[in-house]
């Protein structure tokens, strides 16, 4: 069995404390937090100093230094998040026993870049490749409440013109509606659609963001309306908002995963 180096894990368990906390701290509450003597943590931290993992203050108060940073960036500019998307699919789908895809933004919108069938697959004619509608899609209604707004607006204009004429209690029709729709998005936190895309389908979608609060994909699920609700309290849906948020947290996306 391979054996570390203990002066490194001791260094990094100081380091782990600054970054634990939000403010800057005194040398005993680091010392404190670390379960280790005072005296032992400065020593540490004049060296975090000298290679700028650890500042002081002029009050004397120690944080985390402009290396610290560099570092925490670098790891978050490794991330796949598509990649990453894999291993939470197969999570999901063998957790809820549910239909689960990926989506991103695509050149031509809301594109399907990964699938994962239920045990009691649902037909649709959707696949890895399709691209999905903004306005009628609960993906759509994702990436149209949380993507940026100039890039959406000529998609938006592009479906409000093909759809002249079309029921409006299903699907909006006027840009107040969307507007509404947005909101509504937004307040709920996922996109929801049942039976507006297909017939006799219910689905839901979540957002999944990076460490600068941007969206990068959407997380579906879909099911057929005689078994899977999209009401917000049902127990797969859940799980799908609590997975959503575990992997924006794990893109670096600063939230709660526990708080749904």
């Amino acid at each position: 069995m391979s054996t570390g180096v203990q002066a490194i894990e001791t260094g990094l368990t100081v380091l782990n404390v600054l970054g634990s906390h939000k403010r800057p701290m005194m040398l005993k509450d680091i010392a404190a937090a670390a379960k280790m003597h005072p005296a032992k943590v400065h020593r540490y931290l004049v060296s975090f100093q000298e290679m700028k993992y650890a500042e002081q203050d002029a009050n004397g108060l120690y944080r985390l230094g402009i290396n610290a940073l560099r570092l925490g960036l670098a790891c978050l500019e490794q991330i796949d998040a598509l990649r990453l998307a894999s291993n939470v699919l197969d999570d999901l789908n063998a957790s809820t026993g549910e239909t689960v895809f990926a989506a991103i933004w695509g050149n031509n919108g809301p594109t399907i870049v990964q699938w994962r069938d239920s045990s009691r697959p649902v037909t649709v004619n959707v696949k890895p490749g399709s691209v999905l509608p903004l306005l009628s899609s609960a993906t759509g209604r994702t990436f149209l409440a949380y993507g940026d707004t100039q890039m959406l607006e000529p998609f938006i204009e592009q479906e409000l013109a093909s759809q002249k004429g079309k029921s409006a209690a299903t699907y909006p029709g006027t840009k107040k509606q969307i507007k509404e729709l947005i909101k509504t998005t937004r307040a709920e936190q996922v996109g929801r659609v049942i039976g507006d895309l297909l017939v006799g389908v219910n689905s839901v979608s979540a957002p999944v963001f990076d460490h600068n609060g941007t969206l990068v994909l959407a997380l579906t699920m879909l099911g057929s309306e005689l078994r899977f609700s999209a009401a917000l309290d049902a127990a797969p849906v859940r799980q799908l908002c609590r997975t959503a948020k575990a992997f924006s947290a794990q893109l670096g996306y600063h939230v709660l995963v526990d708080d749904i």
